[in-house]
Protein backbone atom coordinates (compact mmCIF):
# COMPACT_ATOMS: atom_id res chain seq x y z
CA UNK A 1 0.00 0.00 0.00
CA UNK A 2 1.72 3.32 -1.15
CA UNK A 3 -1.07 5.51 0.93
CA UNK A 4 0.43 8.07 3.32
CA UNK A 5 -3.14 7.57 5.40
CA UNK A 6 -2.14 5.12 8.46
CA UNK A 7 -5.84 4.47 9.10
CA UNK A 8 -5.60 2.92 6.07
CA UNK A 9 -3.05 0.11 7.16
CA UNK A 10 -4.49 -2.96 8.32
CA UNK A 11 -1.91 -4.62 11.02
CA UNK A 12 -1.57 -8.14 9.94
CA UNK A 13 -3.41 -10.68 11.89
CA UNK A 14 -0.31 -12.64 13.30
CA UNK A 15 0.73 -9.77 14.67
CA UNK A 16 -2.05 -8.41 16.38
CA UNK A 17 -2.43 -11.75 17.87
CA UNK A 18 0.84 -11.25 19.84
CA UNK A 19 -0.45 -8.27 21.42
CA UNK A 20 -3.03 -7.12 23.91
CA UNK A 21 -4.43 -3.21 23.58
CA UNK A 22 -5.91 -1.52 25.82
CA UNK A 23 -10.11 -1.11 25.73
CA UNK A 24 -9.24 2.43 24.17
CA UNK A 25 -7.27 0.54 21.55
CA UNK A 26 -3.98 1.90 21.88
CA UNK A 27 -0.43 -0.25 23.34
CA UNK A 28 2.13 1.88 24.76
CA UNK A 29 5.36 1.96 22.95
CA UNK A 30 8.97 2.92 24.55
CA UNK A 31 11.14 4.75 21.70
CA UNK A 32 14.57 4.13 22.36
CA UNK A 33 17.88 5.50 20.50
CA UNK A 34 19.87 2.54 18.45
CA UNK A 35 23.23 4.73 18.86
CA UNK A 36 22.86 5.78 22.58
CA UNK A 37 20.52 3.09 24.05
CA UNK A 38 18.74 6.31 25.76
CA UNK A 39 14.73 6.48 25.89
CA UNK A 40 13.53 8.99 23.98
CA UNK A 41 10.29 8.77 24.54
CA UNK A 42 7.21 7.07 25.37
CA UNK A 43 3.72 7.08 22.74
CA UNK A 44 0.58 5.13 21.87
CA UNK A 45 -0.21 3.49 19.05
CA UNK A 46 -3.48 2.00 17.80
CA UNK A 47 -3.07 -1.14 15.40
CA UNK A 48 -3.28 1.17 12.17
CA UNK A 49 -0.12 3.29 13.29
CA UNK A 50 1.67 0.26 14.28
CA UNK A 51 0.82 -1.19 11.13
CA UNK A 52 1.86 2.12 8.58
CA UNK A 53 5.00 1.82 11.32
CA UNK A 54 6.12 -1.30 10.40
CA UNK A 55 5.40 -0.54 6.87
CA UNK A 56 7.10 2.73 6.14
CA UNK A 57 9.72 2.58 9.26
CA UNK A 58 8.82 6.19 10.37
CA UNK A 59 7.84 6.59 13.81
CA UNK A 60 3.94 7.08 13.57
CA UNK A 61 1.43 7.55 16.62
CA UNK A 62 -2.00 8.05 18.32
CA UNK A 63 -2.28 11.28 19.95
CA UNK A 64 -4.88 10.71 22.33
CA UNK A 65 -5.16 14.59 23.54
CA UNK A 66 -5.74 15.69 19.93
CA UNK A 67 -7.15 12.36 18.78
CA UNK A 68 -5.86 11.73 15.55
CA UNK A 69 -2.06 10.34 14.07
CA UNK A 70 0.82 11.85 14.11
CA UNK A 71 3.84 10.57 12.04
CA UNK A 72 7.26 12.30 14.21
CA UNK A 73 9.04 14.72 12.29
CA UNK A 74 6.63 15.35 9.05
CA UNK A 75 6.29 19.27 10.18
CA UNK A 76 9.14 19.32 12.56
CA UNK A 77 11.70 17.79 10.24
CA UNK A 78 13.08 15.42 13.24
CA UNK A 79 12.10 12.06 12.28
CA UNK A 80 12.28 8.59 13.70
CA UNK A 81 13.79 5.87 11.36
CA UNK A 82 12.40 2.53 12.98
CA UNK A 83 15.34 0.16 12.95
CA UNK A 84 13.52 -2.67 15.14
CA UNK A 85 9.65 -3.15 17.10
CA UNK A 86 9.51 -5.97 19.47
CA UNK A 87 6.93 -6.63 22.60
CA UNK A 88 7.09 -7.52 25.80
CA UNK A 89 6.39 -10.81 27.35
CA UNK A 90 2.88 -9.71 28.01
CA UNK A 91 2.31 -8.45 24.59
CA UNK A 92 1.20 -5.37 26.31
CA UNK A 93 3.45 -2.66 25.45
CA UNK A 94 6.69 -2.03 22.27
CA UNK A 95 10.27 -1.26 22.66
CA UNK A 96 10.90 0.24 19.18
CA UNK A 97 14.13 1.29 18.31
CA UNK A 98 14.96 4.10 15.99
CA UNK A 99 17.54 6.43 14.44
CA UNK A 100 16.12 9.88 15.63
CA UNK A 101 17.19 12.71 13.71
CA UNK A 102 16.85 16.10 15.85
CA UNK A 103 14.64 16.38 19.23
CA UNK A 104 12.62 14.02 19.96
CA UNK A 105 10.19 15.76 22.72
CA UNK A 106 7.89 17.84 21.39
CA UNK A 107 9.55 20.38 23.86
CA UNK A 108 12.58 20.34 21.96
CA UNK A 109 14.55 18.14 23.86
CA UNK A 110 16.39 15.62 23.06
CA UNK A 111 14.58 13.14 25.03
CA UNK A 112 11.29 13.89 27.02
CA UNK A 113 13.38 12.19 29.52
CA UNK A 114 16.06 14.46 30.07
CA UNK A 115 16.00 16.46 33.18
CA UNK A 116 12.49 14.96 34.82
CA UNK A 117 14.12 13.17 37.58
CA UNK A 118 12.00 12.09 40.66
CA UNK A 119 14.84 9.74 41.91
CA UNK A 120 18.23 9.39 41.14
CA UNK A 121 20.35 6.91 43.48
CA UNK A 122 23.52 6.45 42.49
CA UNK A 123 24.90 2.90 43.78
CA UNK A 124 29.04 2.24 44.27
CA UNK A 125 29.59 -0.63 42.01
CA UNK A 126 26.63 -0.71 39.69
CA UNK A 127 26.80 1.06 36.22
Amino acid sequence: MTSENPADYVLDPAIADKLTFTDAGLIPVIVQAEASHEVLMMAWMDSHALAYTLASRRGTYFSRSRNEYWIKGLTSGHVQEVVSVQHDCDGDSLLMIVRQTGAACHTGSRTCFDDRVLLDVQTPGLS
